[in-house]
């Protein structure tokens, strides 16, 4: 099974020629109706090996970490992340796994974080009121930060630019609540805030791959799936969704907001905006209709009217992107990055 990382590497060793290249890559994309980059590819797995791989490391790190751990947490947590690094070495750098290379992003990244965080919890109280949280969560951004530095210089996983970004509004949000006491009741407006920065740097590294054949897609890719929940939650709460008594008029601006949603995720042909606020719509939807006196059924309904369009809108995802694309002006055509003219005039 090859990816397009590997036939790029190809071409750059004068195994293919680019033209070469280039007709596979047409080929394929008449066979299949519609060209790669609207399939939204990106590598996860290659073979069963890449699962039993996850699988034995998952049982290699818990084991480390709960024998470590009879020392002190926070030793735990410091040889995961030594333990996931040295996997790494083996997983990612020599044999290229790409699902057990984002397990092990996790697990140093995140055992990093884990370290900071559990070696500071013995001294929460000399922390001044309130601002214990922000403090080691301020301690633990930024060792997850440097983490994902390190790992990106090393490795070049795609998800690893996600898990720093994440680190570094961690590291902005604790900052300025420590500064800033009075804007920890602004929590959510600064998570919208980080997540529209993950957006704009996504659409960046997609800009910088128009046909999605390289690294850089993916990188885009869960930048994407970072962004999404980041920006829809704090719009879904302040319109109260979790509130328990969503009103009609609540509920269609919650439709209204995801039809903007779905225009984006066709806009862009990303569908990460969409999963993330799937759950949101259904939520506000069936407690629309529980207000409504359908109680037993409204999940069941919601998610059957609900369901039933976004699969109907899979199936013609092409199609109504190729029309809607059309509408756009030039200038906005050539910077979005799933366009491909040739597949607007194969159809």
């Amino acid at each position: 099974m090859y990816t397009e990382d590997d036939i790029t590497a190809a071409v750059a060793k004068g195994i293919f020629s680019q033209e070469n290249a280039d007709a596979f890559r047409n080929y394929m994309s008449q066979q299949q109706h519609s060209p790669a980059i609207d399939e939204e590819n990106f590598r996860l797995v290659s073979s069963f090996n890449d699962i039993f791989v996850v699988i034995i490391c998952l049982l290699l790190l818990t084991s480390v970490a709960l024998i470590a751990d009879a020392l002190k947490p926070w030793i735990g947590a410091l040889a995961v992340t030594g333990t996931a690094w040295a996997l790494a070495e083996i997983f990612t750098r020599r044999r290229h796994m790409a699902l057990p290379s984002i397990l092990l992003v996790f697990a140093f990244v995140g055992g990093a974080l884990m370290t900071a965080a559990l070696f500071m919890v013995p001294s929460y109280h000399k922390f001044p009121h309130g601002g214990a949280y922000d403090m080691i969560a301020l301690a633990s951004g930024g060792l997850a930060l440097l983490a994902a530095a390190l790992h990106w210089w090393r490795f070049h996983v795609p998800i690893t630019v996600a898990t720093a970004l994440a680190a570094g509004g961690l590291i902005l949000m604790s900052t300025t609540e420590i500064i800033f006491p009075a804007t920890r009741q602004y929590t959510e407006a600064m998570m919208f805030a980080v997540g529209l920065a993950a957006f704009t740097l996504a659409m960046r590294w997609d800009m910088s791959d128009p046909d999605r054949l390289t690294r850089r897609s993916d990188v885009a890719f869960w930048l994407h799936l970072l962004a999404a929940p980041l920006l829809v939650e704090p719009i879904f709460l302040a319109l109260g969704v979790f509130s328990g008594h969503t009103a009609v008029v609540h509920g269609l601006v919650i439709l209204a907001l995801y039809l903007v949603i779905a225009f984006i995720s066709l806009s862009i042909d990303r569908r990460a905006l969409m999963a993330s606020a799937l759950f949101y719509v259904l939520f506000a939807m069936a407690d629309v209709l529980k207000e409504q006196g359908l109680v037993n059924l409204s999940f069941a309904t919601t998610g059957l009217i609900i369901g039933s369009a976004l699969l109907t809108l899979s199936i013609f995802w092409h199609p109504v992107r190729v029309f809607m694309i059309r509408k756009f002006p030039s200038a906005l055509q050539s910077r979005l990055p799933p366009s491909r003219q040739a597949y607007f005039e194969h159809r």
